[in-house]
C-alpha cells in the first residue's frame, strides 16, 4: 500500500469521527433539556403535592369545561398597547377543579323562592326529597333549610329540623343568562321538593327574573377577564421533569390532570392564583423525558382570584425567573414576544377591573364572583 492511498484512508478515517461527533454533538445540543439529579448531600427537590380539591357538598355549581367569556357571548377585557394586543377572552381551555361549598344562595346572583312548610320538616325527609339533580339547564339549583337549632339556612343536613325552605337557581354563568326553559325547570324541581314535604312555594315573576339573569349576565361579559402567556423555548427543547422541577422551585404543585401545574393561593380550599400547563400527550408519553416541549402555557382567571395574591405581578414574576432559567421567551397566544414593558398597560387595566367588580359586591376571589364566572 503506498503512502498516498494510506494518506487517503486516514483522511477518510478522520472525517468519518468527525462526522460522528458533530452528529453527537448535535443530538445532545437538541435534546430536549432534563431535570438535574439531586444534590450529593441528599437534598431533594420539594414533592408535587396534589392540586387542592374543594367540598363537593352543598348547592355547587359545576363549572362547564371550556371556560369561555363571562356570562357566554360577551367579550372579556383587551388590554392594549404599542405594537400589540392582547385578548383576555382567548384564554386557554383550562380544566375546571371539582365543585366546591358555596355561601350560600344569595339574591344578588339567584332567583329566590322561598318554601313555608304546614311543620317542622326532619333532615333526612328534606334529603329524600331533593331532586335527584342540582341543576336547572345549564344553571346551578339549590334548596336551603333554615336549621332550627343554629338559625342559619343551610343545605338540609340528617338529624336535624327545618321549619322553612328556600329554592334558588343561578341567574347567570359563563354559559350564559337564565332563560326561561331553565326558570320553568327550576319552578318543577322547587314544587316538586314543596309538595314532598308539604310546603308553600312563592315563586318570583319569571320574566322579571330573566331580564336580571340578563342584566347580570352583560355585566359579567363586559367584566370577565382570563389571561394566557405562552413561555417559548428559544432553543433546545424541555422534558417534563425539566419544566416541573423549575415550576416546584416556584411554588407550584402538581394538577389534577397530567401535564398541569398550579400555584396555590395563601388560603385553603380556593382556586389557585395561576396554572401552568403544557401538552397532556407529553406526560403521558411512555418516555416522558424524552418529550420535547417546546411551549408552556401561563394562565390566571382574573375573577376566581383576590386581588390581595397580587396574582398578575406573581405572573410576571413567575414568567421572567422561568424564561431567564429555562431559556425562554414571553409570548403571546400567537407567538408573538411580548416586552417587558408591554404588561404594565394589562397591570394597569386590570386594577381597573377590580374596582370596578368591589363596586357591584363581585369582588375577585369571592365566593359570589366565584360562581358567578364560572
Amino acid at each position: 500500500m503506498s503512502n498516498f492511498q494510506l494518506g487517503l484512508i486516514i483522511a477518510g478515517g478522520v472525517v468519518l469521527a468527525a462526522i460522528v461527533a458533530f452528529n453527537a454533538w448535535s443530538a445532545h445540543r437538541n435534546a430536549p433539556k432534563r431535570a438535574k439529579p439531586p444534590e450529593p448531600d441528599g437534598a431533594a427537590e420539594p414533592a408535587l403535592r396534589q392540586e387542592p380539591a374543594f367540598d363537593a357538598s352543598g348547592a355547587s355549581v359545576e363549572s362547564p369545561e371550556g371556560m369561555g367569556g363571562g356570562g357566554g357571548s360577551g367579550s372579556g377585557t383587551d388590554p392594549s398597547f404599542e405594537g400589540h394586543t392582547v385578548d383576555l377572552r382567548d384564554a386557554m381551555q383550562l380544566p375546571v377543579p371539582p365543585a366546591e361549598r358555596r355561601g350560600g344562595l344569595d339574591p344578588l346572583i339567584d332567583a329566590i323562592a322561598p318554601l313555608v312548610a304546614e311543620q317542622l320538616v326532619s333532615g333526612d325527609a328534606a334529603l329524600a326529597a331533593l331532586p335527584p339533580t342540582r341543576r336547572a339547564g345549564s344553571k346551578a339549583f339549590a334548596i336551603e333549610g333554615f336549621n332550627e337549632t343554629t338559625q342559619q339556612w343551610e343545605t338540609p343536613v340528617a338529624g336535624q329540623r327545618y321549619s322553612h325552605f328556600q329554592a334558588g337557581v343561578q341567574l347567570a354563568n359563563r354559559v350564559g343568562a337564565l332563560n326561561e326553559i331553565e326558570f320553568s325547570e327550576f319552578v318543577v324541581k322547587a314544587q316538586g321538593f314543596a309538595d314532598a314535604v308539604n310546603a308553600a312555594a312563592d315563586f318570583p315573576d319569571m320574566l322579571h327574573e330573566v331580564a336580571r339573569a340578563r342584566e347580570l349576565d352583560q355585566f359579567a361579559s363586559d367584566h370577565d377577564a382570563q389571561l394566557a402567556f405562552v413561555l417559548r423555548a428559544r432553543h433546545a427543547a424541555w422534558s417534563p421533569g425539566y419544566v416541573q422541577q423549575n415550576a416546584v422551585r416556584l411554588g407550584f404543585t402538581a394538577g389534577a390532570i397530567p401535564g398541569r401545574l398550579v400555584l396555590p393561593a395563601s388560603g385553603p380550599g380556593v382556586p389557585p392564583v395561576l396554572t401552568l400547563a403544557y401538552d397532556t400527550q407529553f406526560a403521558l408519553s411512555d418516555d416522558p423525558e424524552q418529550s420535547a416541549i417546546r411551549d408552556i402555557t401561563l394562565s390566571l382567571d382574573v375573577a376566581q382570584v383576590h386581588r390581595s395574591e397580587q396574582p398578575f405581578a406573581r405572573l410576571r414574576e413567575v414568567a421572567a425567573t422561568l424564561g431567564e432559567a429555562m431559556d425562554g421567551v414571553l409570548c403571546d397566544q400567537n407567538g408573538t414576544p411580548l416586552p417587558a414593558m408591554t404588561m404594565d398597560p394589562i397591570a394597569a387595566d386590570l386594577e381597573l377591573l377590580y374596582d370596578k367588580l368591589d363596586s357591584r359586591e363581585l369582588s375577585a376571589g369571592s365566593l359570589l364572583a366565584r360562581r358567578l364566572f364560572s
